[in-house]
């Protein structure tokens, strides 16, 4: 049997629009296997295409730490913070649709969350957490997403808004905030009045035909049992620093697993989402000058975000012409989101077709 008819007959195997050249193919594993061994990341996920089409996947090197489990292009991986253009991506929806204001407050009396909140808090909208001007609540040392592992969401904002103070006046700094996200994860759930990975399935995904996305587990013990299928383990030094976060109340902003095809999906297809006003309103930077809704952008203009938690790294691109791809890797250190978005252009630009 021919391989593309055999990989054609696999269940739940999607076969890539055509395939690439043995020695484009060959040369793209030899970078990959080449970084995976210069970087000491034991196994990375890949996908690039255009208009909801996947042209390649692949996987590379290892899903496990003996070894023994190969990854390929269904494995699924945490993919950490590009979880912000999703749910960034619902927001706008949702606005569009005439559920939600950009301007509308989002704590206190007359806030979409409501609450006994008064001062520069209550003044808070939904579009100063999405570009990350909300004034407070930053990545740091004192990120209220990791702290408190056994409160539920609505207990970490009320305890976050108690004894965290913002400390910029809200619309006028820039600081990324992984709560600010986890907040919009509480407003889209208000507005629809569903749970959160439930109503980002049906909004957004299904739309799409994504099917692998789901909000990750905490630990390995849930993993193991639930076995979600074909997720990789996420590698550290420190033993189990990778299983003892709270990744299912990360949701919003960097809970989600899948596999780098379909994050190429759902990046290639956001004018089935949105009208061209709002990608353009998404894709407006904001006062940082590099950072929009949900997006890094940049002058080209191509749109990305990278994640990273520990044992992953991650990143999701789309270009100004429209042609994206995506690149999971099961491991982090000191530098690697940097050297996996550069990989991800060398390995793009060995296709001649794509003109990268």
């Amino acid at each position: 049997m021919k391989r593309r008819a055999f990989v054609s007959s696999l269940v739940g195997w999607p076969v890539a629009a055509h395939a690439l050249p043995q020695s484009e193919e060959q040369k793209i594993r030899a970078i990959a296997e080449g970084f995976l061994r210069e970087q000491g990341i034991r196994g990375m996920s890949i996908a690039y295409g255009m208009n909801g089409k996947v042209e390649f996947e692949a996987g590379y090197g290892f899903a496990d730490a003996e070894g023994r489990e190969v990854v390929t292009s269904q494995h699924r991986f945490r993919i950490a913070s590009v979880s912000k253009p999703i749910t960034a991506t619902a927001v706008m929806k949702c606005i569009e649709e005439g559920r939600l204001k950009s301007d509308s407050p989002v704590f206190g009396p007359d806030g979409v969350l409501g609450g006994d909140y008064a001062g520069e808090v209550a003044s808070v909208t939904v579009d100063q957490l999405l570009t990350h001007t909300s004034g407070g609540w930053a990545n740091d040392k004192n990120d209220p997403m990791f702290k408190n592992p056994q409160m539920s969401h609505a207990e970490l904002i009320a305890w976050t808004l108690a004894n965290q103070k913002l400390v910029n006046k809200p619309g006028e700094r820039f600081a990324y905030s992984n709560f600010g996200y986890c907040v919009l994860g509480r407003v889209l759930e208000k507005m629809h009045g569903q749970p959160y990975e439930t109503l980002i399935q049906k909004q957004l995904l299904e739309p799409c035909g994504i099917t692998s996305m789901q909000i990750g587990g905490n630990t390995l013990a849930q993993r193991l049992p639930q076995r979600l299928p074909q997720e990789v383990m996420y590698l550290t030094a420190r033993p189990d620093a990778a299983y003892s976060m709270n990744v299912a109340r990360m949701d919003s902003h960097g809970g989600w697993i899948s596999t780098a095809g379909d994050l190429v999906r759902f990046a290639s297809q956001l004018p089935l989402l949105l009208k061209p006003d709002s990608i353009r309103a998404m894709t407006t930077p904001g006062v940082s000058g590099g950072y929009a809704r949900g997006w890094n952008v940049n002058k080209v203009p191509n749109w990305w975000h990278t994640g990273s938690l520990p044992g992953t790294t991650t990143i999701m691109v789309h270009t100004a012409r429209g042609f994206c791809w995506a690149g999971l890797l099961n491991g982090r250190s000191e530098g690697l989101g940097l050297a996996l978005d550069k990989l991800m252009w060398q390995m793009g630009g060995v296709v001649k077709e794509w003109g990268l």
